[in-house]
């Protein structure tokens, strides 16, 4: 966590006249610390609430104003209704995904996990071998 709001935080720095500003801003002070980590778990905490409502907000108006008709279709009876037939799918999908996620967490929380990240952060001495995740591989 340490290392990774350095080198993100760290991005803002290159923007021209403003970015050690926005640097210290975002930190909260002039180094990396507590209170900056916690600022960083809050909002990784919020933006899925955030997202999830925005998508809430997406299905309603495509539901409202329906999608797309790209086939020219003129007639109702041509057409499928949004609900039940995909909101269903849409439903059944998000469930098992979720389930997949929350199995995961329980059982196996440090599976998808680096070991280095359950040693303490020294601002001192860089780790040795820092390599990007392995999502961000592919």
């Amino acid at each position: 966590s340490f290392w990774g709001a350095t080198v993100i935080t760290n991005l803002f720095s290159a923007i021209p006249y403003i970015g050690p500003e926005v640097v210290n801003w975002l930190w909260g002070g002039f180094a990396i610390d507590n209170a900056t980590l916690t600022r960083f778990f809050a909002l990784h905490f919020l933006m899925p609430f955030v997202v999830t409502a925005l998508a809430g907000i997406h299905l309603l108006y495509l539901h409202q104003s329906g999608s797309n008709n790209p086939l020219g279709l003129e007639l109702n009876s041509d057409k499928i209704p949004f609900h039940p037939y995909f909101s269903f799918k849409d439903l059944v999908g998000s469930f098992l995904l979720l389930m997949g996620l929350i199995l995961v967490c329980l059982y196996a929380p440090w599976a998808m996990g680096d070991p280095e990240n359950f040693l303490p952060a020294n601002p001192l001495v860089t780790p040795i071998h820092i390599q990007p995740e392995w999502y961000f591989l592919f």
